[in-house]
């Protein structure tokens, strides 16, 4: 029997329908496709990490409590007092826990569409079914929709990306309360970019006993580490920490997040300086011929071209590379998202843009 007997014999037919997540090789290229810090740190906080480092006991497993990151994480994120706090190799990887912990018999998941891909392929790897309800035309949150859409499946799971990816947008902050007072299950507020949203549902935990505020430190730049984190009521996390992997969370993360948690002051202004880059990107790309940029609270806007493939592959052509959603959602034809990266890099994008 051949390789290929035994895939199509043993592998789930939804399984073998999925494409993998592409990651676009960036060797030679100004990278400004997957929402990084472009910013290096100091060399003086660069060797801080080494000291760190040096004495690690990585001949033994990971505290998995980590209880220097989680103070860490608490002190520079406000996490509240009461909350309980889950840890994960990646915020990938807690919203992996959640699904797994929810996915009973029959048991649905609901997310605004387009959104993060790995909510709906969550939901395909642990035998959720996903049920997808449509932004709108400009991908503002039709909550009404959406409310009806919570009664008419009865989610275990929603997420809602705030602001949502990959189109920038925050949803207003009442509309996401009225989804956590219908909802009969949780609802997780991804808050991946919250560094440069200003807004939060954070100080919202106790009021919503079904409510999950998700992050991830990627986007702050720490995106090499893999870490990520969520709050939440302290009976929620007591069950998922029943499906997080014992060690998920490595020494060399933890020593190294706890390092970097203690210059907030640094991340900070590196946020400030992307958004205040983001506001000169989005004018730029608004000013080109046949361009539609959609408001962001993100970092990185969307753009949607004429000729959405064409750009991309001019883009390619001049060493930028960006992420190309033509083809990913029908709402999402033509469309391109482009990091906002150092004064330098937005510079490099925006000529190439121009004589694409």
């Amino acid at each position: 029997m051949s390789a290929a007997d035994l895939v199509r014999r043993l592998v789930r037919d939804e399984i073998r329908a999925l494409s993998a997540y592409h990651v676009a090789s960036a060797e030679g290229m100004v990278k400004l496709d997957a929402m990084e810090n472009p910013y290096r740190l100091p060399e003086a906080v660069r060797a801080e990490i080494g000291r760190a480092v040096a004495d690690a006991l990585i001949n033994r497993y990971p505290d998995p409590a980590a209880p220097a990151l989680a103070a860490a994480l608490r002190r520079s994120f406000n996490i509240p007092e009461g909350a309980g706090l889950l840890i994960g190799n990646g915020s990938d990887e807690i919203i992996t826990i959640i699904t797994q912990a929810l996915a009973g018999p029959g048991a649905v998941m609901l997310a605004p569409e387009p959104s993060f891909a790995m909510f709906r392929m969550n939901a395909v790897f642990s035998h959720m079914r996903f049920a997808g309800v449509p932004l709108r035309a400009d991908f503002t949150l039709d909550v009404e929709a959406f409310i009806s859409a919570l009664d008419a499946h009865q989610p275990a799971l929603v997420f809602l990306a705030y602001p949502n990816n990959p189109t920038g947008n925050l949803y207003p902050e009442e509309d996401v309360a009225r989804i956590l007072r219908a909802a009969p299950g949780l609802v997780v507020v991804d808050e991946a970019y919250f560094a440069f949203a200003g807004r939060s549902f954070m100080p919202r935990l106790a009021e919503f006993p079904n409510l999950v505020v998700m992050r991830t430190v990627s986007k702050i730049g720490m995106a090499g580490l893999r870490l990520g984190y969520a709050a939440a009521a302290p009976e929620l996390m007591d069950e998922f920490n029943k499906v997080r992997p014992p060690y998920n969370v490595g020494i060399a993360t933890q020593l190294i997040a706890t390092a970097l948690l203690g210059h907030m002051d640094l991340l900070n202004a590196q946020a400030a300086s992307i958004k205040a880059e983001r506001a000169g990107l989005a004018a730029g790309v608004a000013a080109l011929p046949g361009a539609h940029v959609y408001p962001s609270d993100a970092n990185f806007i969307l753009a949607r071209f004429a000729d959405g493939p064409a750009v991309f592959n001019a883009l390619k052509a001049h060493h930028v590379l960006v992420k190309n959603f033509h083809g990913a959602h029908p709402m999402l034809a033509n469309c391109l998202r482009l990091t906002v990266g150092t004064p330098e890099e937005n510079a490099i994008m925006l000529k190439a843009l121009a004589q694409s």
